[in-house]
């Protein structure tokens, strides 16, 4: 079953374009992860410190595969000094809307 993850990340002022680059390389890394159909970075339209993580894996075990990997750990670290809380994530299955 698919797998859509949305993570907010808020990020200390004057952190931002650090933020991104580490970004830049998980995502660019995350692309090429058998397991993951899409994944962006998109930045809040009100306020300039709220990111968000778009995300959609084939299953749960490319999600447990990505975030073992070493370029989601490496966001982590670099996020420690970079973002100003925690961040949220939100897994999601998909729901039969069709009926």
């Amino acid at each position: 079953m698919p797998v859509k993850v949305i993570a907010f990340v808020s990020v200390k002022p004057g952190h931002e374009e650090a933020f991104i680059d580490a970004a830049r390389i998980c995502a660019a890394a995350s692309r090429n992860e058998p397991g993951v159909l899409h994944y962006d970075l998109w930045r809040e339209a009100d306020g300039d410190r709220r990111f968000v993580f778009n995300e959609l894996y084939v299953d749960d075990a490319a999600v447990q595969a990505h975030m073992a990997s070493d370029h989601f750990k490496a966001l982590g670290v670099a996020s420690r000094d970079l973002a100003a809380a925690r961040p949220t994530i939100i897994a999601t299955h998909p729901v039969d809307v069709e009926g």
